[in-house]
């Protein structure tokens, strides 16, 4: 049966519902309920829309909102019979019956995982830092030991607004921003948004958040950081999750490791999610490479630290079920109500 069709359907089972409902208002107001609630079968209808052809949905969201405003119509219209007039003019209102229902809002999943995020490291002693988003080649590359026409480069593909000024590919130029302006020890998580010049796909867009972590102090070691970051992944993922990293390389870093989580889906058995590997990678690490410290006038011989940087939407992905990254951007509402 075609949308259309079940529309038609629709309207006559009501009028033979209004025709045949005793004359009181609780009958109304069951009738109300059955075809105009929330899960009423005209809400029923307006869910499908997305499933139809993209042809035919003006005509056929017209004409759910006909049908709605028909049923609308008639109930007041029956309910405003029984007084004699209409509720405006009532010289009585009873206030026991309860309101009309107003939908509340809901916090969009990449923030629930940015909040959780922030809170977890906050509790470290790990304070929040902010930079821009559109910032000079020097900060985005040079000062993280990528000059120009490094291989490195290749590796993100950039949005240039001129020839020194680009839109952020990571949030790693707060660091460079925050040690500038800040003598150590220094302890900070920098979240945002970050740009790159990448195809729209299941699993990839133009636009994602990042998390970077920084941490600067006198003997700071590769060990504090693993401590840190599995601490992290207990209190994400769970107490039972296990943990590995694995060689990498980051131009920022060295040395340089990817942390990858165990598949909470699968159990590590194996699943499309985890690529039937049983793991699932969430972050890129390392100790800060002297190179960035000369960058920003600290001494390399005193100084040391280790840095982190995961992906926002990578982790709400693996947090709720979610395979393709565009449910993120898209702003459906059927989608969001699920959060």
């Amino acid at each position: 049966m075609s949308i259309f069709e079940s529309i038609l359907d629709i309207r006559n089972k009501f009028d033979i519902d209004i025709q045949n409902s005793d004359d009181n208002s609780a009958s109304i107001e069951s009738i109300r309920n059955k075809y105009l609630s929330r899960k009423g079968t005209v809400a029923g209808l307006f869910s499908q829309m997305g499933s139809i052809d993209a042809s035919q949905r003006p005509e056929a969201g017209k004409s759910l909102n006909e049908l709605k405003s028909y049923i609308t119509a008639s109930i007041n219209k029956r309910l405003e019979s029984f007084n004699g007039q209409s509720d405006e003019d009532s010289e009585y209102s009873d206030l026991t019956l309860p309101g009309d229902p107003f939908p509340g809002g809901s916090l969009h999943p990449i923030t629930l995982v940015l909040d959780e995020i922030n809170s977890i490291f906050s509790k470290l002693g790990f304070s929040v830092a902010y930079g821009p988003e559109v910032d000079t080649d020097y900060y985005n590359f040079e000062a993280l030991n990528i000059p120009k026409h490094h291989p490195a480069r290749d590796m993100q593909d950039t949005f240039y607004i001129s020839d020194d000024v680009v839109l952020r590919t990571h949030t790693s130029n707060n660091q460079i921003h925050t040690m500038e302006n800040h003598a150590p020890p220094i302890k900070i998580i920098a979240p945002g948004r970050v740009y790159r010049n990448e195809d729209v796909s299941v699993r990839s867009y133009c636009l994602f958040h990042q998390v970077e972590g920084l941490y600067v102090d006198k003997n700071v070691s590769m060990a504090d950081l693993k401590g840190v970051l599995n601490h992290f992944a207990r209190e994400f993922f769970g107490q039972k999750v296990k943990t590995r990293f694995r060689p990498s390389f980051f131009p920022f870093t060295e040395p340089s490791a990817e942390m990858d989580v165990s598949c909470f889906f699968c159990q590590q058995k194996g699943c499309n999610i985890c690529k039937y590997s049983g793991w699932l990678e969430i972050l890129g690490c390392g100790m800060v490479d002297p190179e960035v410290f000369k960058s920003v006038g600290y001494d390399p011989e005193v100084w040391s630290g280790y840095a982190f940087g995961m992906g926002i939407e990578r982790m709400a992905m693996q947090r709720y079920g979610i395979e393709d990254i565009r449910l993120l951007f898209e702003g459906d509402i059927r989608f969001l109500r699920q959060f």
